[in-house]
């Protein structure tokens, strides 16, 4: 069986001493322009879009790439050339011949060359080459049996919601735009409580597969904005009370809001501005890992006071005996 040479490095239009960062962003721009999203009914846009598949898996991976590189010293000749040790006798494009024991022979979503040299790990194919032992060869623990249809590939996204629907949860539709201008609509169940961070998988929401493959995932990465009451310290959300003097002094039965609505908060007397107070059990994730809300005492005073004001404040301290430094 004849296979041709592919040069990956030449289909996605890079040099052959390429970073990954630099064959990743050839990939992307490449994989936009042929994606069959983009491009229905377009067999040669699809073909392309398979051969920058390919090309990616190997040269992305650095054992795969370290083999392809082994090749030898002719690669640039691609089909004629004599390969590095275990590529013996190998005349690529020329009537080297190779038989497969694993079913799928060159009929996956990767080439023949690519099912060749590298088959589908740990899936138990085995290989034989006319005329060679093939003997202790690099590619040990690599079978090629066929890798049928492909999977596409996932996709993450950021969704920023507001810290209600974040605490409470439920459905909500959103819009994807993508990357050629089209977008689509999406209903999306919010677990209640999730944080920060936390990812949203939909399944079969991501690339197309190849091949009758099943399409991939989606994950919506959570942000949350800004709210104009409350900050988030991990799964705890902070408000900040405010209080006069004599509330603080003498004590006194608060109403604070929460985002299940008001509570009756009692505060003790003597409470000092920077004292935290906890309500249990209101604040994000689930179960036994759900924060709380922290109240924040903060104490206010008068910006301006009126004359009758003033003489109480100046009588009050002449007869305290409380001093706030030492």
């Amino acid at each position: 069986m004849s296979v041709k040479y592919k040069d990956y490095y030449k289909l996605l239009g890079v040099e052959r001493g390429s970073s990954k960062d630099e064959i990743g962003k050839a990939y992307k721009k490449l994989a936009r322009k042929y994606h069959p999203d983009l491009n229905p009914n377009n067999k040669e846009a699809e073909n392309k879009f398979k051969d920058i598949n390919e090309a990616y898996e190997v040269l992305k991976d650095d054992e795969k790439r370290r083999l392809y590189d082994q090749l030898g010293p002719d690669w640039e000749h691609g089909q004629q050339f004599r390969g590095a040790p275990g590529f013996e006798g190998f005349n690529f494009g020329q009537g080297g011949t190779y038989n497969f024991s694993s079913g799928g022979g060159g009929s996956g979503a990767f080439s023949d060359f690519f099912e060749m040299i590298f088959g589908n790990m740990g899936q138990g194919g085995s290989f034989s080459q006319a005329g060679s032992a093939f003997g202790a060869d690099p590619f040990a623990g690599f079978s090629t049996r066929g890798m049928g249809a492909q999977r596409g590939g996932d996709i993450e996204t950021n969704i920023t919601l507001n810290l209600e629907d974040a605490y409470r949860g439920g459905k909500k539709s959103i819009t994807l735009q993508g990357s050629g201008g089209d977008s689509r609509s999406l209903e999306v169940n919010i677990p209640r409580g999730v944080k920060p961070g936390a990812r949203i998988r939909l399944a079969g929401q991501g690339r197309p597969g190849l091949s009758g493959g099943p399409a991939g995932d989606l994950y919506l990465k959570v942000e949350i904005s800004p709210h104009p009451q409350y900050r988030l310290e991990g799964s705890n959300i902070v408000y900040t009370l405010s209080l006069a003097p004599w509330e603080a002094a003498l004590g006194s039965k608060v109403r604070v809001p929460t985002l299940d609505g008001e509570v009756e908060l009692n505060i003790k007397p003597g409470t000092g501005s920077g004292r935290r107070l906890r309500l249990r059990d209101r604040g994000l994730g689930s179960g036994a890992n759900r924060g709380d809300q922290l109240v924040l005492i903060e104490i206010a005073v008068p910006e301006q006071l009126s004359p009758a004001e003033e003489a109480l404040w100046r009588e009050l301290a002449a007869k305290s005996n409380f001093r706030a430094r030492a």
